[in-house]
Order: structure tokens, then sequence, then C-alpha cells
């Protein structure tokens, strides 16, 4: 489903609706997926469909338990099975972001790092301002390495400036193995929705 990939993939939220999707496209800009996350419950529930008529769901993304700063989210096929999580790192992520990856075992391999945590900063601090709270789309962009374990780098996702879209794209650094990209982009996916509320 999500193997093979032709990058840079682009993530485009749309904006005037009442849940919280955006649509993924490959560089030829074909749709991937589209991402939609069900609003209004206690517990994150995400599903990610071929297209936007929501027809054929490919994925579907659960917190683990209730929302915390250290919610685990699971990852499972159209079949039901289970495929990998993302795992949020709370008081790591107070000044960067940093999520964890593990695969089908529960072994982890993958590590989700905010390259630049004055990003962060600064992009708090300027959004209570009014007026200039309106700029802090084009001003503060954060990007976000992913590593694996031993510090290789394999991608990276990067929100691109905007005042009212949320575009964030992503990009191959390296060879992926076999299933691997499936677990980074739906890491990336899930870690977007959590993180977009900033810039």
């Amino acid at each position: 489903m999500m193997q093979n990939l032709q990058f840079p993939l682009q993530f485009k939220f749309k904006i005037a609706t009442l849940s919280n999707d955006f649509v993924a496209t490959d560089a030829g800009g074909t749709t991937l997926a589209y991402v939609r996350q069900k609003l209004l419950k206690f517990i994150d529930e995400i599903n990610v469909y071929s297209n936007e008529t929501r027809t054929e769901e490919l994925y579907r993304i659960n917190a683990s338990k209730w929302i915390d700063f250290n919610t685990t989210y699971r990852f499972t096929n159209a079949q039901g099975q289970y495929i990998g999580c993302v795992a949020r790192r709370g008081w790591a992520s107070l000044w960067k972001a940093k999520y964890e990856v593990f695969d089908e075992n529960d072994q982890a391999d993958f590590v989700i790092q905010e390259e630049n945590g004055w990003v962060k900063v600064l992009d708090g601090l300027m959004s209570e301002i009014p007026v200039v709270n309106i700029f802090t789309g084009y001003l503060f962009n954060p990007s976000y390495l992913v590593t694996r374990t031993d510090g290789t780098p394999i991608a990276r996702l990067k929100k691109e400036a905007s005042f009212f879209g949320r575009n964030f794209s992503v990009t191959a650094l390296n060879m992926f193995q076999s299933g691997e990209e499936t677990r980074i982009v739906l890491s990336l996916m899930m870690m977007i929705l959590l993180e977009r509320r900033r810039g």
C-alpha cells in the first residue's frame, strides 16, 4: 500500500472542514491517502483511506490509552493486523518534539525528532501577539528528522510556509527496507496531527 513511494510526498490539510483531515500525495501528484481524525473523542482514532471518497480504508491508527503525554498510537492494516506503532515522548517534547517508532514486534527502529527547538519556543511566543500571530505560519516552519536508532538519517518532514493552508513535505534521505516506508509515513501522519497546532 505505502511501499516504493515516489518522494517527496506532500501532506496538505484541508481548511474550513469540521474534521482534522489532510490528503497525502506523491511527487507526481497522485493521491496516496486521505487521513481523517475523528474529533471530540477522548481516545484518538485516525482512519487512513485510499482517497477522499472514504470507500476503502487502508489503515487505522488508535491511541492505546487516554490522551496524555506518553500515548502510544498503534497501526493496523485493512485486515486488522498490527504493523507497528509510534510513541510520543511527552516531557522531552516540551523542548523538542520527539517520537519513537516500533515495528510489528515492538522493537524500536526509528526516532523522529524536531531539528530546532527554538522554532517551537518562538512560535509559541509570537502566536500570542495580536496581528503578529497571523504571520507565524510564514515565519516559523518546524522540520522533523527521522533516524534509525544508530543515528542514520532516513527522512525529513518539513512544514512549508503558508498563511491558511497547512502544507508539509516529506523527503527521503536514505534507502528503506521492507515495511519501513509504511511505518514511517503512518508515524509522520500521526505526529503531524498532534503537532500541526503550531506554526
